[in-house]
């Protein structure tokens, strides 16, 4: 029986945040939470790429296009969606995760899910910071720690492959 299990390393990694400016003062937060997040656990700065893109509704096409350069190693996704007075908020919000979602399977490569869906601005400054931490740096310590666990699957699989060479 084989157990495996992923750490945050960052090292030799590249990451893309994939941002929407709608309700910027919030995703400004998250963002500075996933790049503190990343850098800490090894990624090298100028390897963080920030995308921007209009708002949550956006992230999933501007995250397929990242992963289609095959350029990043995980990709982080921020943004912020706050209910209204009409249903636009479960279509957006909805959409977006479903669209996230979809992509994993059709890359195999982590997107670390910091999209913020809250019913108020007042819950939405307690997860950039406030009482329940910063959910961008959660996003992007469960992307790194996705792409090492997906590494050590590789290499486990390719040992295997050179154990069953002639």
């Amino acid at each position: 029986m084989a157990e495996f299990i992923g750490e945050p390393a960052g090292h030799g990694r590249r990451v893309a945040l994939v941002v929407a400016r709608f309700n910027l003062g919030i995703t400004e937060k998250l963002v500075e939470g996933a790049i503190e997040a990343c850098v800490r656990h090894g990624v090298a700065f100028e390897d963080v790429d920030i995308l921007w893109v209009p708002g949550a509704w956006e992230l999933p096409l501007a995250v397929a296009k990242a992963l289609q350069t095959d350029r990043y190693d995980a990709c982080v996704a921020l943004g912020a969606v706050i209910r209204g007075d009409t249903p636009h908020f479960e279509f957006v919000a909805g959409e977006a995760a479903r669209g996230l979602a979809l992509l994993q399977g059709e890359f195999s490569v982590p997107i670390g899910f910091g999209l913020l869906t809250c019913d108020t601005m007042a819950q939405a400054e307690a997860r950039v910071g406030g009482a329940h931490g910063n959910k961008g740096a959660d996003a992007a310590l469960a992307a790194l720690e996705m792409a090492d666990l997906f590494g050590r699957l590789d290499l486990a699989h390719g040992e295997e492959e050179d154990a069953n060479a002639p």
